[in-house]
């Protein structure tokens, strides 16, 4: 070979080389990239695979329930995120919303929760503003055994009826299902009390501890009516119910 021949062999080997690092660095760079500042209406996080793990979006973007990977469309009316598992299923979230009612008074709330396995929320931190007052704390809830599966395929199958028969479907629906159930709740209540209740598989506040705004502390046994049947003060002292 001759001089000239080996030189251009070489010559458009070494170009070769170059244009692939250029390439593949380009490539690799364009996966990373900064802003100062972006306007979007949604993001949604993926694993490679495709899966969905986070949805970031406004009120009109919002998404309805998932699970693996399957929509079940239906209105939030709230702005945030919504977490899902390994499985592209909904596993949690935090959203809110606020604004002021028709009767002029402001209706707000904001809620972060997390979700057993095809479950609803098991665990709550939200607050509540409507009709003047407002509640904020911390919830822990019985989740029932009926799948979050079965409860979106339900409101998808009542929204398809005409609506005379809406109202009752979803009766029939409520009495079978297990209903998700307050245990606990940590907070101030609207009617300005710091309060830590217990309450039993119904729902129903048994056993109460609470501290008024003025600093009077008592402790209140309640019956399945919510009837405070026994009152223990911070003084030792003890009153009946009323």
């Amino acid at each position: 070979m001759r001089h000239s021949e080996r030189f251009l062999v070489v010559y458009s080997g070494v170009l070769t080389v170059a244009l692939a690092v250029v390439l593949l660095t380009g490539a690799r760079d364009t996966r990373t990239a900064t802003f100062d500042e972006i306007d979007v209406q949604r993001i949604n996080l993926r694993e490679p695979d495709g899966t969905l793990r986070m949805v970031v979006a406004g009120r009109d973007r919002f998404p309805g329930g998932i699970v693996k990977g399957r929509e079940y469309p239906f209105e939030r009316g709230v702005a945030g995120m919504i977490f899902y598992n390994d499985e592209g299923t909904e596993t949690g979230g935090l959203v809110f919303r606020g604004k002021v009612g028709e009767d002029g008074r402001p209706v707000t709330s904001g809620h972060l929760s997390f979700d057993p396995y095809h479950r609803d929320q098991a665990l709550g931190l939200s607050m509540q503003q409507v009709r003047g007052g407002y509640e904020s704390g911390l919830t822990v809830n019985d989740v029932g055994d009926t799948p979050i599966e079965e409860l979106l395929q339900a409101m998808e199958r009542i929204r398809a009826l005409p609506e005379a028969e809406r109202a009752a479907a979803q009766q029939a629906f409520a009495d079978n299902a297990q209903p998700l159930v307050p245990r606990l709740f940590v907070g101030r209540t609207r009617d300005g009390i710091a309060a830590l209740q217990l309450r039993d598989g119904s729902g129903k506040t048994r056993l109460q501890f609470r501290v008024e705004e003025d600093g009077a502390a008592r402790i209140d046994f309640l019956d399945a009516d919510g009837n405070v049947q026994r009152t223990l003060g911070a003084d030792g002292s003890e009153a009946g119910g009323g």
